[in-house]
């Protein structure tokens, strides 16, 4: 039985008749007419055998590399037998230039793969791939929107990997409304996610993101997917930056960097070099350390305070939590007398990482005294702490590691909570509350 039924194409929130907002979402005309089949439940006769849990393949043997070090680290140590893998970004940020490096190197391991392309032409597939030489007799290539006609070939030709360029293109022909609708979307995702089951075939799905940087469709498509990765970064600018935020595999706290050149995409084998750069020393430039994963980063707090001609002085923030930030700049005016209510602060991370760990609140603080007061702090100087509202300094986790990477760059001078770390004090000095850091590094 088929009804008509009016779908929020954000979220997918149905009703009877058309609004002009959804009340779900908020998000206005967005609302469109599609046709529902209700399916009657029946009876059938189910083959299927429970199994003891211990009985039951574990994930690592299903799981292999791609040959790609950094993606298979946000993968979480390589591709699962199986999953469906859900890429998300902007238009040029190089999704079908990632896709084809790594249909390259699944063929080098003589691993089939099989490339839909709904948005461009065989032809053009294959002249990008001779640029990024990426051309193998492993991979086969298919200009097609039609999921039926998708699922058919994917059958006859049993590939280990199958990747669909793009899922906002894919169109059932058992549904009335377009591609790139809500109904569209899940059900051709619904398709691939059974077949990949079926057949234990790697899906990677590359989705269209919104204005907002989300990918684009229901919120249900990225429930339905194992992972879901964001290929972030700007398209005019040669860094590229994986960031996972779904992974039923794996850790979602992992990041993979890239440069792209001429050539494609290549791996950033030293990422504390990259975020860190090799600008000198100036006012309001501080480097930390944070965790991604397993790894820690060296990473620059760029701060700029310049005297406000508003009554309400400006915060623009990029790359840090606005609110702890604002929290942060009420400290050092209430506790320490820094007239932060007379500056407009902007606050910049470079190389497009967002800090979502407090062991960069020492660092800001002292960026924010070091800019107003246009005082260098030294290119050498490692500083890392949590700040409290009584500007007490708390340790962070891991310092260890965060003090290695830093030795390892050649820092020589480490500012750190008192009793945080244990190890060889060569270098390190402990503060106890950030008026103390601030006269150490401002030498009084």
């Amino acid at each position: 039985m088929k009804h008509r039924s009016f779908v929020c194409q954000n979220c997918g929130y149905s009703s009877p008749k058309w609004l002009g907002r959804c009340p779900m979402c908020g998000s206005w005309n967005s609302l469109v007419e599609e046709t529902v089949e209700e399916k009657r439940n029946e009876r059938k006769d189910f083959n299927s055998t429970p199994l003891p849990i211990t009985e039951v393949e574990g994930v690592e043997r299903m799981r292999y590399s791609t040959g790609i070090g950094e993606f298979d680290r946000v993968l979480g140590g390589g591709v699962v037998k199986g999953s469906v893998v859900l890429i998300g970004g902007e238009p040029g940020i190089g999704k079908s230039t990632l896709m084809l490096h790594l249909s390259k190197k699944m063929c080098e391991q003589g691993i089939r793969v099989f490339y839909i392309t709904g948005e461009e032409s065989t032809q053009q597939v294959k002249m990008r791939a001779e640029r990024l030489n990426a051309i193998c007799d492993n991979i086969y290539i298919l200009s097609t929107t039609d999921i039926e006609e998708v699922i058919f070939h994917v059958e006859s030709l049993n590939p280990d990997i199958l990747i669909v360029d793009s899922i906002q293109t894919m169109f059932s022909q058992n549904l009335d409304s377009g591609p790139g609708t809500v109904a569209q979307v899940r059900e051709c995702t619904y398709r691939l996610d059974k077949i990949s089951k079926k057949y234990n075939i790697t899906v990677f799905l590359i989705g269209h993101v919104t204005k907002k940087g989300i990918i684009a469709g229901p919120k249900t498509l990225e429930h339905m997917v194992d992972t879901v990765l964001y290929f972030e970064g700007d398209r005019f600018h040669q860094y590229r930056i994986i960031r996972c935020v779904k992974n039923r595999f794996g850790s979602t706290n992992e990041v993979g960097i890239f440069e792209m050149w001429e050539k494609g995409l290549r791996e950033v084998k030293n990422p504390s070099l990259f975020f860190i750069g090799d600008s000198s020393s100036s006012p309001g430039s501080v480097i930390t350390s944070i965790i991604e994963g397993t790894r820690a980063f060296l990473v620059e707090v760029q701060t700029l305070a310049t005297s406000t001609y508003f009554t309400i002085p400006q915060r623009v923030i990029t790359g840090m939590d606005m609110k702890r930030v604002q929290m942060l700049i009420g400290l050092l005016e209430k506790r320490y007398g820094i007239a932060t209510s007379r500056y407009d602060i902007f606050v910049n991370v470079p190389g497009g990482i967002k800090i979502d760990e407090p062991s960069a609140d020492l660092a800001f603080c002292i960026g924010v005294v070091s800019s107003i007061k246009d005082y260098f702090v030294t290119r050498d100087t490692l500083i890392i702490g949590e700040v409290g509202l009584g500007g007490e300094v708390r340790g962070v986790s891991r310092m260890e590691d965060r003090l290695k990477e830093g030795r390892r760059l050649g820092f020589k001078k480490f500012i750190i909570p008192y009793g945080n770390f244990e190890g060889e004090k060569e270098g390190i000095i402990e503060v106890k509350d950030l008026g103390e850091a601030i006269e150490i590094v401002m030498g009084g």
